[in-house]
């Protein structure tokens, strides 16, 4: 009885202050993105049935943002994600195809134990010295194509065929889309090896507010909104499924006369 009259309680306090918490749900589904689990090594733990897996890694790579391009400053300021990095590390431990080496803000603090040690400030023992760094095979570059919050698709076109019944419900259709981009280079010739696209898209339904219209039901809009952000890791999973598609069948370009030779298109 108590239980029940706190769950009122609260729940006249949400509509009128919108000021009391229920409890917190850790591992709420609803609260994921598409990169779920954690990964130590090569094993993954509760990673996306969807993501590609590789049984042997096919080099180091490391992942590297250009946060100079427009896509990242929308990225920050409207999705509130600071970066791609992370969600892309998880994907790739996950799918064991490539074996990550630090190269991003960790890096300052390793080599500021490097300088401890070479100070003489940590232990003998701590066997930091030169020559235990790995080098990174490859470089991956991550950008953001489209992103796209609340766009009209399939709901014009069934307020087109159903009438004004369907103009009330396809018109709270509305889509959140997203398309990305994943580079892979080779770091050592500085060769491009792969490129891959992906794209995600999930519908936000709105038709229950629209057919009761007004008053509370109206205010509130669609009631199945999925955060950009969400869409947006879905779109590089799907990239990154793409990139190691690609590179199972990898052929290497060739150049008649060898790469970098001036190339056959000559000029007078």
């Amino acid at each position: 009885m108590k239980k029940s009259l706190s769950a009122v309680m609260c729940a006249a306090a949400a509509l009128s202050l919108g000021g009391c918490a229920g409890p917190m749900n850790m591992g709420a589904p609803e609260a994921k993105t598409v990169a779920t689990g954690a990964a130590g090594g090569a094993a993954a733990q509760g990673a996306n049935a969807q993501l590609e897996h590789c049984p042997k890694s096919l080099g180091t790579v490391t992942i590297v943002e250009d946060a100079n391009q427009p896509w990242f400053a929308q990225f920050s300021n409207e999705y509130h994600i600071q970066s791609t990095i992370p969600l892309l590390r998880i994907i790739v431990q996950q799918s064991n195809c490539f074996v990550i080496v630090e190269r991003g803000k960790a890096f300052n603090n390793m080599q500021g134990e490097r300088e401890l040690m070479a100070r003489g400030d940590l232990r003998k023992t701590s066997n930091l010295g030169k020559g235990q760094m790995v080098a990174a095979d490859y470089t991956v570059t991550p950008s953001v194509t489209i992103s796209a919050q609340g766009t009209q698709g399939a709901g014009a076109l069934l307020g087109g065929l159903l009438g004004s019944v369907g103009s009330v419900v396809g018109g709270s259709m509305k889509s959140n889309e997203a398309s990305t981009m994943l580079l892979l280079t080779d770091n050592r010739s500085g060769i491009q090896l792969a490129a891959a696209e992906g794209s995600a898209r999930n519908w936000d339904y709105g038709m229950v507010a629209g057919l009761f219209g007004g008053g509370a039901f109206g205010a509130g809009g669609g009631f199945s909104k999925t955060p950009q952000g969400k869409v947006l890791a879905a779109a590089f999973m799907d990239s990154y499924n793409q990139l190691v598609k690609a590179v199972r069948e990898y052929k290497a370009q060739s150049v008649e006369g060898g790469l970098g030779n001036g190339g056959r298109l000559k000029t007078n």
